[in-house]
């Protein structure tokens, strides 16, 4: 082996000389395709919508106004820094970077819990989502992988045999393997460019392993890696970071290295490099735990109509599922027994194809791309009744991921696939997983009593939706578990990751 890097050795695990140099092989097919990841590339600080006055959130962009920084020199020889965003006379205060990208809504709910829990405490969060530079290396590889991972996840849910034989194995063992990570850690070499005007020393929160793992090679000293799931996979290794995960069992498996390669018993991951948070919630949802359940228990109580959320995945990949559960509940929705909210995010053509396809939806209240006035909805339905079937859509990805978030507030079930939603504190009906990682997510809500095990029929979703009309005090028994789980500081990951970046 030519060099010993973290593509060649994870943790004292000696890779395999064959992964290696097709590691090596695969960074090389990039640079042909992309670049080296060398061009100058400089950052400013812009407002965001939706985040921005809420949480104090500002963007980072590129630029061509700032000098680069030389993340290489040595301390002692290093010239005077640059002026940056966090430097300037004009610089918000103090700084902790968010990175993310979009794939799915996932890494920026959790980017956005960050961020929250960020400005809660007292610093200024500064956004960079990868994916917002586009002529860099990294904004072009996570892009197309973006569109890959998108077409997979509607093909698993349109095609058994796709999804048996192909994306449940990738999803769940595929991206286990130590060997998966040693090609990631190569391509992650070339994702430095967006990083190389930070200060060496600012916190810096990655919520996805490739943010995570870019800041490493870019010599960041103070990186977290929020790892998102709780199925442990070498996927979201990057060492040299602090790696923090939501629950006990995925803090054993990861650091056990369990599975990531058959056949040989790992050396563990070092307890330093490991940390149990606790689930990432935002502040905003974490300081109302208690009202919110004191109000849906009173709900219940005073016989108002269930209000169920269902929040819908751009992808798609989950129509057919959706399209059943609203069909189970308008009739029980025409007599007042339940109350329909759906988020359709930033795709107004899942919305379109749900109304054309169950025609009682076309007398639905639409709240499309005012996000002023589905604020002022959710903070008006907290105390007030809420009838009949609400839609919300929002072309701005902040806006219509934050959405759900203040809808969260005032439902009493919330209806989602095991993804990230899994963790968040509000009752929960866990629907069929897409991916086979996402499957011990609704093994975390069960076992905590806030949400479901896996519904994974229709049958099964309609038949706990009885459960609740003919036994509404079931979902007392979820809102209770919430309530201990919060004296208990399951939800405070957010605050936890902040104070592991800062300190």
């Amino acid at each position: 082996m030519a060099k010993m890097d973290k593509a060649a050795s994870i943790f004292g695990n000696i890779i395999d000389e064959k992964i290696y140099n097709k590691a090596r092989e695969g960074k090389e097919r990039m640079i042909k395709k992309y670049g080296e990841g060398k061009k100058p590339c400089h950052l400013r600080a812009q407002e965001l919508p939706v985040i921005g006055e809420r949480l104090g959130v500002r963007n980072l962009v590129p630029t061509a106004d700032l000098r680069p920084m030389d993340l290489n020199a040595d301390a002692a020889s290093a010239p005077a820094a640059p002026e940056t965003p966090f430097t300037r006379p004009d610089a918000a205060g103090k700084p902790v970077v968010v990175a993310n990208i979009r794939m799915g809504f996932g890494h920026y709910r959790i980017a956005m819990a960050m961020a929250s829990a960020a400005h809660a405490m007292g610093y200024v969060p500064y956004w960079l989502d990868f994916m917002a530079f586009p002529d860099t290396v990294a904004g072009k590889v996570i892009a197309q992988q973006n569109k890959l991972y998108s077409m997979g996840s509607r093909l698993s849910q349109k095609v058994a045999p796709f999804n048996s034989l192909y994306w449940e194995p990738l999803n769940s063992e595929g991206f286990r393997k130590l060997a998966y990570n040693a090609s990631d850690q190569k391509v992650a070499e070339l994702f430095t460019e967006p990083l190389r005007d930070l200060p060496r020393d600012v916190p810096y929160i990655g919520t996805h392993a490739w943010t995570a793992q870019a800041a490493v090679h870019a010599g960041l000293t103070h990186v977290v890696n929020a790892i998102p799931d709780n199925w442990p996979m070498a996927l979201h290794l990057a060492e040299g970071s602090i790696h923090t995960v939501q629950t006990p069992s995925a803090y054993l498996g990861y650091r056990m290295l369990r599975g990531m390669e058959k056949g040989r018993t790992l050396r563990p991951m070092p307890a330093d490099a490991l940390v149990r948070t606790g689930h990432y919630i935002d502040h905003e949802l974490v300081a109302n735990i208690e009202a919110d359940c004191e109000r849906r228990i009173a709900r219940r109580k005073a016989g108002e109509p269930v209000r169920y959320l269902l929040s819908v995945g751009g992808a798609g990949a989950q129509f057919d599922l959706f399209k059943g559960i609203i069909e189970y509940l308008l009739p029980r929705i025409a007599i007042g027994q339940a109350t329909l909210l759906v988020n359709v995010g930033d795709h107004q053509k899942v919305w379109n194809k749900l109304a054309n396809a169950l025609p009682e939806l076309q007398r639905a209240t639409c709240h499309f791309d005012d996000f002023e006035e589905t604020a002022a909805f959710a903070q008006d339905a907290l105390d007030n009744p809420v009838e009949g079937v609400h839609a919300f859509y929002h072309g701005d990805i902040f806006a219509a991921v934050y959405s759900t978030n203040l809808l969260m507030r005032c439902c009493d079930a919330l209806v989602t696939k095991p993804s990230e939603l899994a963790y968040y504190p509000v009752p929960k009906l866990m629907i069929q997983r897409v991916g086979g990682h996402e499957a011990w997510g609704a093994i975390r809500a069960a076992e905590v009593g806030d949400g479901t095990y896996e519904l994974e029929t229709i049958e099964e979703i309609c038949g706990f939706m009885d459960l609740i009309h003919v036994q509404p005090e079931t979902l007392d028994f979820m809102n209770n578990n919430i309530l201990a789980a919060k004296q208990a500081g399951e939800y405070d990951g957010a605050y936890q990751v902040v104070a592991l970046a800062t300190k």
